[in-house]
């Protein structure tokens, strides 16, 4: 019996130091990560401030998700903060900002498209999966529009502080920055006529790749806190959810209220931002989520 013991003993010893191995492994491989730079060719791209440019580009900021992260005056909004290790912040975009102040047509560029800051480090917080893709006008539109904003006091870097279990698995590569995912030798979309199209709709489902993954085929969403839920499936295959949306007007009042048709909840989805697209855009993503189902 107390042969059995002592080997018992000496497993969890040994369980412990390869667990305490594989903690100081991660925590040291993630400031390791974190410290890198990233040598990224950026397409230039000419910065606009029209009247018609700064109105599309509030389209955008609002609908496109810019909002809930960085407010709607720009100074930068607080996502998570439970008190237990975990808490998300966003940095303030105005020239309120030293650093933002600075900041020249190349470096909105690389920020946005590619998710790399001035300094060539990723930017952790920026899911640039979501706009690596945006039409260069779309790109200058929105940049017109966060460039008027005046002047607010905020934090001038973005916050980031995980409890350890993320930290380890930050260090581990489980939680990939965006700049790491991205196909940095894309070009932009090269722009189609705005309508209820498939065309279109392609476009605005690149804004949805951050959370349901490239092919929509949904899954856990890759750095979001532990309680939340996988993204839904919009891709064909089982469990795809929009066999529950064959009604474009039943996709829009999803989208517009966060609830399904059976009146229960959606959680986590960006509704705030969603609501505020128009119905050209909704329309659209529908038509092409659905010709997908039915590929």
């Amino acid at each position: 019996m107390n042969r059995w013991l002592k080997r018992g003993a000496w497993l969890v010893v040994i369980l412990l130091l390869g667990l305490g191995a594989l903690v100081a492994a991660g925590l040291l491989l993630g400031e390791q990560r974190a410290a890198r730079r990233l040598d990224i060719m950026v397409a230039p791209v000419a910065l606009r401030s029209d009247a018609a440019a700064i109105e599309r580009g509030a389209y955008l900021y609002g609908s496109r998700g810019c909002v809930d992260c960085h407010g709607a005056n720009g100074a930068g909004a607080t996502l998570a903060d439970d008190g237990k290790g975990l808490k998300l912040a966003w940095p303030n975009l105005t020239t309120g900002s030293p650093r933002m102040a600075a900041y020249q047509a190349v470096d909105w560029v690389r920020s946005i498209r590619h998710g790399v800051g001035t300094d060539g480090r990723a930017l952790r917080l920026m899911p640039s999966e979501d706009y690596n893709r945006l039409t260069d006008a779309d790109l200058a539109s929105l940049v017109a529009y966060v460039r008027q904003f005046p002047a607010q006091t905020g934090r001038e870097q973005g916050i980031i502080q995980l409890p350890l279990p993320g930290r380890v698995m930050y260090g581990l590569g489980k939680i990939p920055e965006a700049a790491m995912k991205i196909d940095h030798s894309l070009p932009p979309s090269t722009p189609v006529a705005e309508g209820v199209s498939v065309e279109h709709g392609a476009y605005i489902a690149q804004m949805c790749v951050g959370c349901h993954r490239v092919g929509l085929r949904g899954g856990n969403i890759v750095g979001a806190p532990p309680d939340w839920p996988a993204a839904a499936r919009l891709a064909p295959g089982e469990g795809s959810v929009m066999p529950l949306y064959q009604s474009a007007d039943v996709f829009l009042a999803m989208m517009r209220s966060g609830k399904r048709e059976d009146g229960s909840t959606i959680a986590v989805m960006p509704f705030s931002s969603l609501k505020t697209m128009n119905d050209t855009d909704l329309r659209a993503l529908h038509l092409y989520l659905k010709q997908l189902t039915a590929s």
